[in-house]
């Protein structure tokens, strides 16, 4: 694999910066903090390290929300902490990608308090404003993710303004190409910093239909109704327009001016997904982009198997990024509690992912096995949560503060109080708890990591599936590779032959013309 390609095939370990580790001692994870953490990473044999967003934000939306695209949030430190961190990581061999908000900013972000001024100033085309309909009413049905309507009205104006998110996190008009040149130049400005990658939030966000035409219902409900009013709508215009794709271009052309460089998209989107992935990595677009699809409840062998047979059917030159858990969604020790015992699922699960064929992200804290913390509605912050409560507790589950050390205070996280609670059931599960544990979730993780590196045909062979009934998982991977997993609690066996040699095996045993799977049992084996 070339420098210009270590794209393909890593393993991205995500860090969320507020929970990661509190250098200075005020309750909220920083830079400092993840600069001294970083060994953990590397041991652990991951080939980059994601931020989520650590610019300056009124953190409306934790970070989402950007105030200022070319400085650290004083939160997290200063932009000789960000270069400190980020000459550490590539030090220890680490590639370092930042979180890129793009489609929206925060309200308070300087463009946008011109832009509402009024119809006639330098930045009044620069986000999504559109007259009301002549009740008053908004200019259509576009729903926001986080409640109520898409449109906020501006008495300044006397129009209303777009949000898919909170009404502090406004739009941009990509519309303008003087945006997109701008916020082009906010990537070069971290390029030039020496960080090797973006990750593009909300990727297929970015254009919006110019007509304004309503999103038609989602015809999938069946009268069942969604928590969210969001989710009862197909949004074939408020977003995932065609313009989206000569801006992706725009970028790509951008980071091919620097060597060794990646791109990789979050597409959030309910329909159709893997198809705007394939579509999105084909050609000079993205390097590589994740959906939801695996971070989700469904956990049987015809899920995985159809989502990887079909984005590579749909883009055979294009290249997937997998997540079983991320920032976002519950943590899938939890989701898929339910199929095993706890540690089991979590092997499982992790010699499933780093067998998988594309690029892949590992969320903080999956490697501990860790699950989502019960939180209480005084101890939420995310406005998701608040919101929805109860039907939907939001992501503070997932995000509360990695656990280092089981005994100290707040699980070693740095400060006795942090931002988000450290509850027992997470500090149980601390690095120092499972470091050096032979068959300990972590020690599984790194041996898999090693696997994959030491594994030509793990990183970058493609993948044939071999015929297997529910719940039995199996497919080759390269000409000499054969993985097998169960998705069960029960034993199974499945008809392979020719295995020379196990690489790795949880509870499982390659036989003459069978594999042997115990309880979410998996083997990977070489092949004569």
């Amino acid at each position: 694999m070339s420098q210009a390609n270590w794209w393909k095939g890593a393993v991205i370990y995500q860090i969320y910066p507020r929970s990661y580790q509190d250098g200075n001692g005020d309750g909220i994870g920083d830079l400092k903090g993840i600069t001294e953490r970083l060994p953990h990473i590397a041991e652990l044999g991951a080939d980059a390290v994601w931020l989520s967003p650590i610019f300056t934000s009124p953190m409306a939306d934790m970070g989402y929300d950007v105030s200022n695209y070319t400085d650290i949030d004083p939160t997290f430190g200063t932009l000789d902490d960000f270069d400190a961190m980020v000459a550490r990581a590539h030090e220890l061999g680490l590639k370092v990608m930042i979180d890129q908000v793009l489609s929206h900013s925060s309200n308070q972000h300087p463009f946008f308090e011109e832009s509402r001024q009024s119809r006639d100033n330098p930045k009044a085309d620069w986000y999504v404003w559109a007259d009301p309909k002549h009740d008053g009413s908004a200019p259509n049905n576009w729903q926001a993710i986080f409640g109520g309507i898409a449109w906020e009205w501006e008495p300044r104006r006397k129009q209303y303004y777009f949000h898919n998110f909170l009404k502090e996190q406004p739009d941009f008009n990509f519309h303008n190409p003087e945006v997109q040149d701008w916020l082009l130049s906010t990537m070069r400005f971290w390029l030039d910093r020496g960080v090797d990658g973006f990750r593009l939030d909300t990727v297929n966000f970015y254009f919006h239909d110019k007509h304004l035409r309503d999103d038609p219902a989602d015809f999938r409900l069946d009268g069942e109704a969604a928590i969210k009013p969001y989710d009862m709508q197909y949004h074939i215009f408020s977003k995932n327009q065609p313009e989206n794709i000569g801006f992706l271009e725009k970028m790509r052309k951008l980071m091919n001016e620097y060597e060794g460089r990646a791109l990789v998209g979050e597409v959030g989107e309910s329909h159709h997904p893997i198809e705007i992935m394939g579509e999105y990595t084909s050609a000079d677009r993205l390097h590589m982009a994740y959906s939801f699809e695996m971070l989700g409840p469904n956990f049987t062998a015809a899920h995985f198997r159809d989502q990887i047979d079909r984005f590579f059917k749909l883009a055979p030159h294009g290249w997937p990024c997998w997540a079983f858990s991320n920032h976002d969604v519950p943590r899938h020790a939890t989701r898929w509690a339910k199929h095993g015992e706890q540690d089991a699922v979590s092997k499982l699960a992790a010699a499933m992912l780093l067998s998988m064929e594309g690029s892949i992200c590992v969320y903080q804290g999956e490697e501990l096995g860790q699950t989502e913390s019960e939180l209480e509605f005084h101890e939420l912050t995310d406005p998701q949560g608040i919101n929805f409560w109860p039907a939907d507790k939001g992501r503070d589950g997932c995000r509360t503060p990695m656990v280092w050390e089981k005994d100290a205070p707040a699980a070693g996280f740095g400060s006795e109080t942090p931002w988000l609670p450290v509850k027992p059931e997470q500090a149980a599960r601390a690095v120092d708890q499972q470091k050096g544990v032979e068959d300990s979730v972590l020690e599984t993780y790194r041996t898999l990591l090693k696997l994959r590196h030491a594994t030509p045909d793990l990183k970058t062979g493609r993948t044939m599936f071999v015929e297997s009934e529910e719940p039995v998982l199996a497919f080759h991977r390269g000409e000499k590779t054969i993985c097998a997993f169960n998705l069960s609690d029960k034993p199974q066996e499945i008809g392979i032959s020719g295995i020379d040699e196990t690489l790795f095996a949880i509870d499982s045993e390659a036989g003459e013309d069978k594999v042997w799977l115990g309880p979410n049992g998996a083997l990977i084996g070489r092949l004569a």
